[in-house]
């Protein structure tokens, strides 16, 4: 009887053992997607911000202009 327990017992803990595996694996390959997944918004966080792209935004969307020398102002 002692024997089956510790028979039970060894499956038990090595079903565990394999079953944790395949978490760490999947959790490794969630990280790796994800760390893709933050390269490439950086990259697109990069182009939106691009001060050409607000420019010509500014220019066709909003229709504004560069002020004229008589428009600005120097503050001393």
């Amino acid at each position: 009887m002692l024997f089956v327990l510790e028979l039970l017992f060894y499956t038990w803990c090595r079903v565990q053992s394999v079953n944790t595996g395949y978490r760490i694996d999947e959790e490794t390959r969630r990280h790796q997607h994800l760390l893709k997944l933050q390269s490439s918004l950086k990259i697109e966080l990069a182009r939106l911000k691009s001060p050409a792209r607000i420019a010509e935004i500014a220019r066709t969307q909003l229709g504004l202009k560069m002020p004229d020398a008589k428009q600005t102002i120097v503050l001393p």
